[in-house]
């Protein structure tokens, strides 16, 4: 394995574990919140590990913090306010190749972020991923395939869910094509 850690990776390694000793938790109480092992996490903390969609789900719902308040950057926002796309930092999935790119900053009011799903992915989220926060998926290219607990949606360009109150969910992509997708994001008090 190279010793070169990515930014990225880094930057969520430094997060994880700022959040977890912020709350002064083991590696062993984050471990039984999140159902995360304690060795993976330790290596996610390490910059040994860059962690799944899945993974990143678990530890931002152990910290009631979304997946975006995660993968934040800590630079400043530019002071134009313009962020050009090829600036931005897209995050990808070691597992599934999903990809991430943050639309708006961290002093937004709401979270947005692109989503590129590839072919026969699926991304699954534990409930508690979805407490305090109120989401709304919109598909912008491709087909989306959404179980929502126990319903499945099927969504295609220019669709919407807005969705309810936490519960299990999967992001999936039965087709053979790329799915975009926008989530939109706003935290509230009570889940």
């Amino acid at each position: 394995m190279s010793n070169i850690v990515d930014p990225l990776v880094g930057r969520i390694a430094t997060r994880i574990r700022a959040e977890r000793e912020g709350r002064r938790w083991t590696l062993a109480q984050l471990a039984d919140a999140s159902g995360v092992s304690a060795a993976m996490i330790s290596r996610i903390e390490r910059g040994e590990s860059s962690p799944s969609a899945v993974i990143l789900g678990k530890l931002s719902a152990a910290f009631q913090l979304s997946i975006a308040a995660l993968l934040a950057e800590t630079d400043p926002e530019p002071a134009s306010g313009v962020r050009r796309r090829d600036d931005a930092v897209e995050w990808r999935d070691p597992g599934t190749g999903y990809r991430r790119r943050q639309i708006t900053g961290p002093d937004f009011p709401a979270e947005i972020a692109e989503i590129h799903l590839p072919a026969g992915a699926r991304v699954p989220y534990p409930a508690a991923a979805f407490a305090f926060i109120r989401q709304v998926v919109w598909v912008l290219d491709g087909e989306l395939t959404f179980h929502d607990g126990d319903t499945v949606h099927v969504l295609g360009p220019g669709d919407t869910i807005e969705l309810g109150e936490p519960a299990e969910r999967a992001f999936v992509n039965a087709t053979g094509s790329e799915c975009r997708y926008t989530v939109i994001l706003t935290r509230h008090t009570a889940p």
